[in-house]
């Protein structure tokens, strides 16, 4: 046998690892809105050596007022639709990408269980990924223990940021009017179909 082993397939790294070598390489940056999560998809992407680099920081915003006070999701919104709602997930993406002035923004919200919440049982999942482009949305209905779901929405969301940062051919400015780093924290998706954009404005 000669010669070194190839390099391993990007397919076999993490969505993690994955996530910050597309974001290195194009000079990009990324925040991160948790509420069932609770910083998991920040400290995900932080396992990986080099995060730093990319990885702005974080809000945990599990309580409401927290989403409205940090995050600039309306009042009116939760009011009306709760805080498990494709649009309060986006609107958490989008706050934490203009508050950190990163490229990208990456949100969680929904209920992780073991009983329902808001009248939605647990498994009900919001996933969203600000970016240059617009917002993107997933909803996920996800079965297991609490801990199970919380680690398939982290993956989830980093895989959808994978596909969104991928699908990125120019190297965008971050946002402007960005007000400061506001409090820091630290598995599958399904198909695109089910995906909503919003143009970015």
């Amino acid at each position: 046998m000669s010669g070194s082993s190839p390099a391993p397939d990007d397919e076999a790294r993490t969505p993690g690892a994955r996530l910050v070598s597309a974001l290195t390489g194009s000079g990009q940056t990324v925040a991160c809105a948790e509420s069932l999560t609770a910083g998991l998809v920040a400290a995900t992407i932080a396992d990986t050596p080099g995060a730093s680099v990319v990885l702005l920081g974080g809000v945990v915003a599990y309580a409401a007022e927290v989403k409205t006070l940090l995050l600039d999701v309306p009042d009116e919104l939760i009011a009306r639709v709760g805080t498990v709602d494709p649009a309060v997930a986006v609107a958490m993406a989008e706050g934490v990408r203009r508050r950190l002035g990163a490229t990208w923004g990456l949100s969680t919200t929904g209920v992780a269980g073991p009983g329902p919440s808001e009248g939605k049982p647990a498994g009900t999942v919001h996933v969203a990924v600000a970016g240059p482009r617009g917002t993107v949305t997933r909803p996920l209905q996800l079965k297991g223990t609490r801990a199970q779901i919380r680690s398939a929405t982290v993956e989830a969301v980093l895989r959808l940021a994978v596909g969104r940062v991928g699908a990125t051919t120019q190297t965008p400015a971050p946002p402007s009017q960005a007000r400061g780093t506001v409090g820091l924290s630290g598995h599958p998706g399904g198909g695109s179909a089910s995906d909503r954009t919003t143009p970015a404005t």
